[in-house]
């Protein structure tokens, strides 16, 4: 049985195999970068060995500072989880050269299925049903193109070597292939450090259905059933579940045979992802993930299995737990993936620390490598945590998400939590009515701005603030206390701003509570706030809040919705800096890969100017006007959110 083991990772998954390992008797060693020093899956392991620098190229992907740091801990097994690692053949072999057991396939297993390319072949020599495509090892310029002309537009481009979305561009003319192409080639070799590229038919509507398999050194190879992983944006999941609903029997029997003819194929040990594109009554090969996945949880939830103790066992040696008659699954378990990503500014990254971070701690699974006071940056994936949560039917489930949802705050990071919340109550996908196209056909109705703050929620904001300026804080005793007034009860006007619009909150204070106004609306309440948790009174209802105070804004979280209020202090200063237009700021921090704009240049409003990299993926800041570039004041590869990009001459 395996001794020491060492994660070669980071974050949630980390954490999720420590879980398993300790409970194994297995102890457990942390790697991490600058970024991760005090990371939440260092300070659980049981020893923990610095990598390098903050990117990835100086630490996760470092395969010789791993090694060291394995020989240094005498871990006897390493654990790649998913991402970075995790399907790099190179670094399985360097394990086995070493005498260290990589958990996870043989590097000649991932070899020839973790290129997708290579995997196509092995799919087509397995009679498993394919897309028509181009999978061959010529990759210049004119060859792709001449094949993507040979398939038809459109076409899809993908990263050989890795998947998540990275790498990966849907092109659907001739004309626009050659950028799409650049563009893929960067994020791959950026995510994957590999630049090659397979080309695919395009189907416009299908879904994405995989199937979990494990195999193991004894020549035995079971299905774990099957995941319907959908609900994509720009190619990232975003909410998976077991089993795949509306799937009949015969097609998903039809899919597990084709997943088990493929592991027996090559002799797949340990565990695998096959996925495939479910297209009405066809179904073709997509692509296998040769680890770990990260929607893993929904099928362990349905089968009551720990997947990442199967791959311990199978790494050290053993057969699989169970034979595939002995494997059940019952009920439906659905994931999400909160991430810190705005949906109201197109789903850009977010950075900044987790004021707080408050999930429900039942009825859900949370897997999460981050709490409050953590900070998240722009070196890694943008994920914060899973919510995962399992039913007796589908119905129960969604049921289950969406109250989860709804108790879930994070405060200091926008998040897509709202976002997720709109998607699990939209009734096409509580019908089951899924495809991969469903976040592009309702992303206006899934994205709609919060509505206006009610009367109720801008007194508790105010009520939030009036409590926490009585505790002596930052402002000394003397912001400390109660307001006094001789003979009247003290009244004291509040002036808040949400958005655009200015409040006037006018509260007197009473031995018993507050009568608050606000314009025509007049109530009395009471009101406690404990820590960050504000409760109001008002007649027979109580109504429960979370609030964050800081001296210049309150934010409010009930009923999974966020509302943020301005405090406008009626002695500052009304001056404020005003931006001139023409200026072209940087909307996240982020690494310049690409200028596309120079000094002289006459552009057009939506044309590209400079090409971020943020969270591994590609955001071009475009042209918010036609006009003539007068400078462009980069300064280094890394820029801050707000950082000046572009200059436009005045007109």
């Amino acid at each position: 049985m395996i001794r020491t083991l060492l994660i070669a990772n980071r974050g949630e998954i980390a954490r999720r195999i420590t879980r398993t390992a300790r409970r194994m008797g297995v102890r457990v060693v942390a790697v991490y970068s600058d970024a991760d020093a005090n990371g939440w899956h260092v300070r659980e392991a049981d020893a923990a060995y610095r990598l390098g620098a903050t990117p990835a190229s100086a630490s996760y992907l470092n395969i010789g500072a791993i090694l060291a740091a394995a020989r240094a801990t005498a871990a006897d097994a390493i654990h790649p989880g998913y991402g970075f690692l995790s399907e790099n053949a190179e670094f399985a072999a360097a394990c086995r050269d070493a005498g260290i057991t990589f958990v996870g396939p043989s590097p000649e297993v991932m070899r020839g299925l973790g290129l997708k390319g290579a995997a196509k072949i092995v799919a087509e020599r397995a009679g498993v049903p394919t897309l028509p495509g181009y999978h061959g090892d010529d990759q210049a310029d004119r060859e792709l193109g001449g094949q993507a002309t040979r398939i038809g537009f459109p076409i899809v481009i993908k990263a050989s070597a890795g998947g998540g979305g990275r790498g990966m561009r849907v092109v659907h003319d001739a004309g626009s292939f050659a950028d799409a192409l650049a563009s893929a080639r960067r994020e791959a070799m950026g995510a994957f450090g590999d630049d090659r590229v397979i080309l695919e038919r395009f189907l416009p509507r299908p879904r994405h259905v995989e199937v979990q398999i494990f195999g193991d050194a004894h020549g035995n190879v079971v299905h774990l059933f099957e995941r319907d992983c959908s609900l994509q944006r720009r190619y990232q999941k975003l909410v998976e579940e077991a089993p795949a609903p509306g799937l009949d029997e015969a097609m998903r029997h039809r899919l597990y045979d084709a997943a088990i003819t493929l592991g027996r194929a090559v002799g797949y040990s340990n565990a695998g992802t096959v996925e495939f594109l479910v297209d009405g009554e066809a179904f073709y090969f997509l692509e296998v993930n040769t680890r770990l996945q990260v929607e893993h949880p929904v099928t362990e939830e349905i089968t009551g299995l720990d997947l990442v103790e199967w791959q311990l066992r199978v790494a050290a040696g053993e057969p699989l737990p169970l034979a595939q008659n002995r494997i059940v699954a019952t009920g439906h378990a659905i994931e999400v993936r909160i991430c810190a990503e705005d949906p109201l500014r197109d789903f850009l990254p977010q950075t900044g620390t987790l004021r707080i971070m408050t999930q429900p701690a039942h009825s859900v699974r949370i897997d999460s490598g981050f709490q409050a006071g953590d900070s998240i940056g722009v070196a890694y994936d943008s994920m914060i945590a899973k919510l995962i949560a399992r039913g007796a039917d589908r119905g129960e489930a969604l049921r289950l998400m969406s109250e989860a949802l709804a108790r879930t705050r994070i405060v200091g990071v926008t998040t897509n939590v709202g976002f997720l919340r709109e998607v699990i109550r939209h009734p096409e996908f509580a019908a089951g009515e899924i495809d991969t196209t469903f976040f592009s056909r309702h992303e206006a109705v899934l994205r709609i701005p919060p509505p206006p703050p009610t009367e109720p929620q801008i007194a508790a904001a105010a009520l939030a603030w009036v409590l926490s300026r009585s505790r002596v804080g930052d402002g000394g005793p003397w912001r400390a206390g109660r307001p006094w007034r001789l003979n009247t009860p003290p009244t004291e006007t509040l002036r808040l701003r949400w958005g655009d619009t200015d409040l006037a909150v006018s509260l007197t204070h009473a031995s018993a509570g507050f009568r608050v106004r606000i314009g025509d609306w007049e109530q009395s309440v009471r009101a406690e706030m404990v820590g960050h948790e504000l409760v109001v009174v008002q007649g027979e209802m109580r109504s429960e809040f979370m609030a964050l105070v800081d001296p210049s804004a309150i934010t409010l979280i009930a009923d999974g919705v966020i509302t943020a209020f301005a405090f406008v202090d009626p002695l500052a200063s009304a001056a404020a800096a005003v931006v001139a237009d023409g200026h072209v700021r940087a909307p996240m921090p982020g690494r310049i890969l690409k200028v596309l704009a120079a000094a002289g240049v006459s552009v057009v409003r939506g044309q590209p100017l400079v090409v971020l990299e943020a969270m591994k993926m590609e955001h071009s800041v475009l042209a918010p006007m036609d006009g003539v570039v007068e400078r462009v004041p980069l300064v280094g590869d890394l820029v801050e959110e707000g950082a000046e990009l572009v200059v436009f001459a005045a007109s």
